[in-house]
């Protein structure tokens, strides 16, 4: 079977490499695609959408079995921003899985940076005073203090997405 991984970033291949870790014949193909939605996604649906259009994506270019989308972005609530993150599994057949996870507010001063335009990847890399934390902990890592990575956030999504992909097959739906 070959899973296309519609992402080449480290924190999120890695989820999805653990999600199939225990289904054998597997090979995986990292690779960059397009969501189709904002380089910022601010809203669930959005969200969704740039996972289900990365999936989609991955599975055509790569040629595979299945197509997996991982999408990060962040919601307006009335208890503040907070970060959403959202998984896709798409099949040749166009048969499409999706599943979502941990969700905290974010402090005001990068909910503001976000409303002013800027990406989340950049304003975490300043707030933190680190490079590159969307390949790393990601900002739920840094507001968990390491308790919540970003691949263990996207593992988690795996799980759900190979899990419904498992009991349709099961179940033959």
């Amino acid at each position: 079977m070959i899973v296309c991984i519609g992402t080449k970033n480290p924190a999120k291949a890695g989820a999805v490499k653990e999600g199939f870790s225990t289904i054998t014949d597997v090979e995986f193909m990292e690779l960059d695609v397009s969501s189709g939605v904002s380089a910022q996604p601010f809203s669930d649906e959005e969200t969704i959408t740039g996972a289900i259009n990365r999936a989609k994506n991955a599975l055509a270019a790569g040629k595979g079995d299945i197509g997996i989308g991982l999408e990060g972005g962040v919601k307006q609530t009335q208890h503040g921003m907070l970060v959403c993150n959202w998984g896709a599994l798409v099949l040749r057949d166009g048969r499409t899985y999706i599943g979502g996870g941990a969700s905290i507010p974010l402090p005001e001063e990068v909910a503001n940076a976000l409303l002013a335009g800027e990406e989340l990847g950049p304003v975490m890399d300043r707030y933190a005073n680190k490079k590159n934390v969307r390949h790393q902990e990601g900002a739920i890592g840094v507001f968990t203090n390491g308790r919540v990575t970003r691949k263990k956030m996207f593992a988690h999504v795996m799980e759900l997405l190979v899990g419904q992909y498992e009991y349709d097959s099961k179940t033959g739906s």
